[in-house]
């Protein structure tokens, strides 16, 4: 029987998940692989509707683009900024809108997003709501337990209380807004 083979030592890169790379695309429109995959899910969804768009490929109609905005939570503001990026996107009015050119609006209004004080306010009090069911109130140990419930995670309990601990600065009180916005300024959620 041949000796058994030495199986080669992990190393410290292949033990970490592989990060998505950025594209050359997403690259020239300075975003993120995350940012960049999220406007092609959104784009897909669009693309995949008509049969004439699949015989195109890789474009979508114009009339869909407002909607393709509103699924990546960047919707034009007015229809005066609607009508601007249609001509933007689609020049020569064709009726459709090819991915390249659609990804560059989409990358300024994400942008724009991440740049207005306001919409990043909206954002963290819309999503310290969810905790709290819309109550005008702290986040508490509670509240973890039913959004772990909720998503099907099972979290334990040493582990909402550490998020606790962190959100507070070493307490076991709840998570005030402020406090959550801390926690998901410091995770990267905003800039």
């Amino acid at each position: 029987m041949p000796p058994k083979r030495k199986q080669p030592a992990v190393s410290a890169s292949a033990a970490k998940p592989a990060t998505k790379r950025r594209s050359k695309l997403a690259k020239e429109n300075n975003i993120t692989a995350e940012e960049e995959g999220e406007i092609q899910d959104a784009f897909d969804l669009f693309a995949a509707r008509s049969a004439e768009a699949k015989a195109k490929e890789n474009v979508i109609a114009t009339n869909d683009v407002r909607r393709c905005l509103i699924a990546l939570n960047v919707p034009p503001t007015d229809q005066a900024e609607l009508q601007e990026i249609i001509e933007t996107v689609d020049p020569d009015a064709s009726g459709w809108v090819a991915y390249e050119t659609f990804v560059a609006v989409a990358a300024l209004k994400l942008h724009a997003k991440h740049d207005d004080p306001d919409a990043v306010n909206e954002e963290v009090a819309t999503a310290y709501r969810l905790f709290t069911k819309g109550q005008d109130r702290e986040i508490n140990l509670n509240d973890l337990r039913r959004v772990a419930k909720e998503l099907r995670e099972d979290v334990p309990e040493n582990v909402m209380k550490d998020m606790i601990r962190e959100a507070t600065a070493g307490g076991l009180g709840g998570v005030s807004m402020e406090d959550f916005e801390g926690v998901m300024r410091r995770a990267g959620v905003f800039g």
